[in-house]
């Protein structure tokens, strides 16, 4: 299967190779850097200082291998897909899932997002930031990286942003809590957002970023339960008149699915409807919250074919496919089957929009630089 458009995804990712932090970090952090080492058990795993979970290699580039053969215990480095941290060879890996180009997203950065000392925090994503715009100069068309940044201020913060920008970096993973005690809806972030509009850097909320309160039962249900933290930040947002007070601010909900966004639009609304005396003081809404959603709130998703089959009962023009490359969960080699069985009852238009239109209009991506890519 193959289309006569560039697919493009909109939620990838490497991995950070041994030395990603530790060569490219502020030298005071140097002998403190995220590292690899190997576990007897469980194979390599990345170690960050201050941080009691480490992070074993076996499925952040797991892409590709059956259910049966997932495993956290025993996997090396370089048993993994080279083209997470090498990208001469990305591009085959793309052209083989009939991929054109790809948001990136880092995977260690993801976990210290909840690291407790912001100050450490920020040395590290600087880090990440000069690592990850070497790795996309290898194909700047199809590696499309998104920054980090810790918040230690909204001056910083902005500061930031424009650093960001200034790399060639085409948009900003937002930790899941800010590291201030005012949380994202607090006015005082303000000027961050009027900062990332100007700028035209698309703010994204990746899952697994934010600090939550575990889950009940089994571990498997720790599954599901990722998806409420997202949520939570959404409606943070949108309840607290952050699109209310900044009408052209875009953020991205990632890898959080989006069968459900119909029914929290609808849920948004009931509660508004019926409980709005809840809102904080001073806050007031011009709207009703599932119009923000639908307007301000593009969502990714992967094979989730629920997103499809209700395409028409959100704003599709918000809708952005991804393949979740080199994660367990991505749909990587086999996505081109999987969306042309998934996306036949879309319009031409449609299809067009969620795997490709949407993307490149968020991230200004020149469509004519890229080519269809057979699968």
């Amino acid at each position: 299967m193959s289309f006569d458009f560039p697919v493009i995804s909109a939620d990838s990712h490497i991995t950070e190779p041994p030395d990603c932090y530790s060569a490219h970090i502020d030298p005071a952090y140097r002998d403190t850097a995220p590292n690899m080492v190997e576990d007897p058990v469980r194979g390599d795993v990345f170690v960050v200082p201050g941080m009691k979970s480490t992070v074993p290699m076996g499925l952040v580039a797991a892409a590709g291998k059956p259910a049966g053969e997932l495993t956290q215990e025993g996997v090396k480095f370089d048993e993994l897909h080279k083209s997470g941290y090498d990208a001469t060879v990305r591009l085959a890996d793309q052209d083989r899932d009939g991929v054109a180009a790809e948001i990136l997203y880092p995977t260690v950065g993801m976990v210290l997002c909840g690291h407790p000392d912001v100050d450490y925090k920020r040395a590290c994503f600087n880090a990440y930031n000069r690592w990850i715009t070497e790795y996309c100069a290898e194909a700047p068309d199809r590696l499309l990286g998104c920054g980090q940044t810790a918040l230690r201020t909204v001056e910083e913060g902005i500061t930031d942003l424009e650093a960001i920008k200034a790399a060639g970096l085409r948009g900003v993973m937002m930790p899941g809590n800010p590291g201030t005690e005012a949380d994202y809806d607090d006015p005082m972030w303000d000027p961050f957002w009027e900062a990332a509009v100007s700028l035209g850097l698309p703010l994204s909320f990746h899952i697994l970023t934010a600090r939550g309160g575990g889950w009940r039962g089994p571990r498997l249900n720790s599954f599901l339960s990722i998806i409420r933290s997202i949520q939570d930040i959404m409606g943070t947002l949108v309840f607290g008149g952050v699109f209310e007070r900044h009408p052209d601010l875009r953020v991205v909900c990632v890898e959080a699915d989006a069968g459900w966004v119909p029914h929290y639009m609808y849920r948004m609304d009931h509660a508004y409807k019926r409980h709005r005396n809840w809102l904080q003081p001073g806050v007031a809404l011009s709207r009703l919250p599932s119009e923000y959603f639908a307007e301000h709130i593009f969502v990714t998703f992967q094979d989730d074919w629920t997103a499809f089959s209700h395409a028409n009962d959100m704003n599709w023009r918000r809708l952005m496919w991804a393949n979740d490359f080199p994660h367990s969960d991505s749909t990587w080699p086999w996505s081109q089957g999987m969306l042309a069985e998934q996306t036949a009852q879309l319009t031409a238009e449609q299809t067009r929009a969620i795997l490709s239109g949407n993307v490149a209009d968020l991230y200004g991506i020149d469509v004519t630089a890229l080519q269809p890519t057979a699968g």
